[in-house]
């Protein structure tokens, strides 16, 4: 069923937690409350959020994406889990699969940004798409399993003094759905400062 904006500009979030054991509640999963308590602190803008938890299997997280874009109508989806080299992590080819454009710059950040902590970072295959119908598109994320790493990759490393250093991926994400004609999207700058060009800042 097709989502309902209680604003022109209320964004519409898919999240989707990607586990085989938290899926049949052998574990609790951790993925959807760590993206959903993130969203919360970061958006000062509107918003809704739709939420599925989906077991590894490619077919399934493909059918749960194309449902989440194309019938549900979100403008962002976020992914948790099912990114690395195991079997079993299919989270990409089944992103990939259904995208019609590849967005690398998101995977590329998210593995530098994660690198300062570990050096297994190089192991994650975190990738974005976008998704795009006749008369909608979607931006669709990867993000890392655990709710410190999703923060991380979405903040970015700020310094002792609480300065950025490293920017995270959401910065992109806002001006990202604009150009696919998605909502007008702000953050809380003390979470995560979006940018835009002067040129697509909104007058006030």
């Amino acid at each position: 069923m097709r989502a309902q904006r209680g604003h022109p500009d209320e964004l519409i979030v898919g999240l989707v937690s990607v586990s085989d054991r938290a899926s049949r509640g052998a574990y609790e999963d951790k993925g959807l409350p760590g993206l959903r308590d993130w969203l919360t602190r970061a958006l000062a803008s509107p918003w809704q959020h739709h939420e599925r938890l989906v077991p590894d299997e490619r077919a399934v997280i493909e059918a749960t994406l194309v449902e989440l874009v194309d019938s549900v109508g979100c403008d962002l989806v976020l992914t948790t889990g099912g990114t690395g080299p195991a079997r079993r992590d299919v989270t990409p080819e089944a992103t990939q699969a259904v995208a019609t454009r590849q967005m690398p710059g998101f995977g590329e950040q998210m593995r530098r940004i994660s690198l300062a902590f570990v050096p297994t970072a190089i192991l994650s295959r975190q990738v974005a798409v976008l998704r795009e119908t006749a008369d909608h598109a979607a931006l669709i994320i990867n993000l890392p399993g655990q709710p410190k790493a999703i923060a991380e990759t979405l903040e970015g490393l700020k310094d002792a003094e609480g300065m950025p250093v490293e920017p995270g991926i959401f910065a992109a994400v806002p001006y990202c759905i604009d150009l696919i004609g998605g909502p007008y999207v702000e953050t809380h700058p003390a979470v995560v400062q979006c940018f835009r060009p002067k040129s697509a800042v909104r007058a006030r």
